[in-house]
């Protein structure tokens, strides 16, 4: 492949990974500064210059664009996608994740962990607004603050209001964010690639700072992920349209809270932390949709005009309920589990020790006699419709 990365200094640690990782697997990288670029839009025919010499299409585009050139930069990366390259990032996607308020906005409409925000601009409305989210102490967030610049914990609310009214009166936009205070100091960082979490680690902060990134001196370490956490980082990264994302997220007494969603996150500390090679999880992850792009499943599963494909939803008087896929008996049943959605999340060849639970819905492959049985009765017309079309 060649393969494009936007990023406007090749020698950055996340930049030269990505250029190792790729060509240590033979495909061709180009490093290309962003600002650079010149569009041109016409009907049917955009194209772009680079240094003024005519830029051809890439295999794949890797946007590492930095927040001080977002609008710019997130117009380059849509100029790619009109011109059929493969953007790891979209546009849309970034857009969403560099503006706090945005992402917060989309987050909240999905069942998943979020910290009590605000948003005003009346004087009048900073009080309410913190008594909102909680009192003090709060956290004070510019809109698009990266790397923990832009974060205050203020400590009272006259502190708060005179921070905030400060930072208004030089036309800032500032979230007022409830104080996660069993988690102050740390947090989690999790690096999702397509629909799995390759790498996870705590960040703790030194003496009193309660901001925990690694550029203000936080210290990184390995981590576990539980469960909970790597769903809730798969889901807000899926949410916002990003197929690699950077999800930090509070450790709170309800568990996970969703911090922030990174579209360009660094490399050099979650490698540092964990020894995983996350360059090259990204580059493989490429690999799978440019070089092997997905094969309808009906196309693929042509082995026996009995056998098709079903979707199979599980309530609380499913059989399956609380069952793990080994304990279900589905595949004595000659039947297989391909993937479980849950919730924003899609669980791809679950483990035989994943447990099936309420709300989860299973793409299942088998004989279509047996599908149809699996279908709740109350569902039984519609749902075996379905079970009919998706026969192979």
């Amino acid at each position: 492949m060649e393969i494009a990365i936007l990023s406007s200094n090749a020698n950055l640690y996340s930049t030269s990974r990505i250029v190792e990782a790729a060509r240590s697997r033979g495909h061709k990288v180009k490093v290309m500064d962003p600002l650079r670029f010149s569009m041109f839009v016409e009907s049917n025919n955009p194209s772009l210059t680079y240094n003024n010499k005519t830029v051809k299409k890439f295999d794949a585009v890797i946007p590492r664009i930095g927040a001080s050139i977002t609008f710019f930069g997130t117009a380059l990366v849509r100029q790619f996608e009109q011109m059929g390259s493969f953007v790891l990032n979209t546009a849309n996607a970034i857009s969403a994740s560099r503006d706090k308020l945005r992402c917060f906005q989309i987050l909240s409409t999905h069942r998943i962990g979020l910290p009590k925000t605000a948003f005003v601009r009346q004087k009048a409305a900073v009080l309410p607004a913190i008594e909102a989210v909680g009192g003090s102490p709060v956290i004070i967030k510019l809109l698009e603050g990266t790397q923990g610049i832009g974060v205050i914990l203020a400590d009272s609310t006259k502190i708060a209001e005179a921070i905030i009214e400060t930072l208004q009166s030089t036309r800032q936009n500032v979230l007022i964010q409830s104080f996660v205070k069993e988690s102050k100091g740390r947090d989690v960082r999790a690096f999702v690639v397509g629909d799995r979490v390759v790498a996870a680690m705590r960040r703790v902060a030194k003496g009193d700072e309660f901001r925990s990134n690694v550029h203000r001196g936080g210290e990184a370490q390995k981590l576990e992920i539980p469960p909970e956490y790597e769903r809730a980082a798969i889901m807000a990264a899926q949410i916002l349209g990003l197929r690699v994302a950077g999800v930090d997220m509070l450790e709170g007494a309800k568990g996970p809270q969703i911090m922030e969603v990174n579209s360009s996150p660094g490399l050099e500390g979650i490698e540092g932390a964990t020894g995983v090679d996350v360059a090259g999880e990204i580059i493989g992850y490429i690999e799978d949709q440019v070089l092997n792009p997905e094969i309808d499943l009906r196309n693929r599963l042509m082995l026996d005009k009995d056998y098709g494909i079903a979707e199979v939803p599980i309530g609380p008087e499913s059989w399956l309920l609380g069952k793990t896929v080994k304990d279900s008996g589905l595949r004595a049943m000659d039947v297989l589990v391909l993937s479980i959605q849950r919730g924003g999340n899609v669980i791809s060849n679950p483990r035989p020790t994943r447990t099936i639970e309420n709300g989860d819905r299973l793409l299942c492959y088998g004989k279509v006699m047996v599908l149809k049985s699996l279908v709740p009765q109350k569902r039984r017309g519609r749902d075996s419709k379905r079970v009919k079309l998706a026969k192979v």
